[in-house]
C-alpha cells in the first residue's frame, strides 16, 4: 500500500491509464477479429472495408504507445496481403 502522497497519486494515474489501455487494446482486437472473420468467410469487399476500419485503430494504438509501430506495420501488412489474396 502506498504511503506517500506522490505514490498514492501514481497509483491513481496507473489505474486510469490501465483502464484506458485495456479498452483501447480490446477495441483493436475487435477490429482485427472483424477482418479475420471477413477473410474466413471469403467476402473480399467486406474484408476490405473491415481492414479500412481497423487500420486507423491500430495506428492510433501505436501512436499512443500501446503497441510498437513496427508491430502494427507488420500486422497490417500481413492482414492486407491476406485480403489482397482473396
Amino acid at each position: 500500500m502506498a504511503n506517500h502522497e506522490s505514490a498514492v497519486k501514481r497509483n491513481r494515474q496507473t489505474q486510469r491509464r490501465t483502464a484506458v489501455n485495456r479498452s483501447r487494446e480490446s477495441r483493436i482486437r475487435t477490429f482485427v477479429k472483424k477482418v479475420e472473420t471477413a477473410i474466413a468467410s471469403g467476402d473480399k469487399e467486406q474484408a476490405r472495408a473491415a481492414l479500412a476500419a481497423a487500420q486507423p485503430e491500430m495506428q492510433r494504438g501505436a501512436m499512443k504507445g500501446l503497441l510498437h509501430k513496427n508491430t502494427v506495420a507488420r500486422k497490417l501488412s500481413r492482414l492486407s496481403a491476406r485480403v489482397k489474396a482473396l
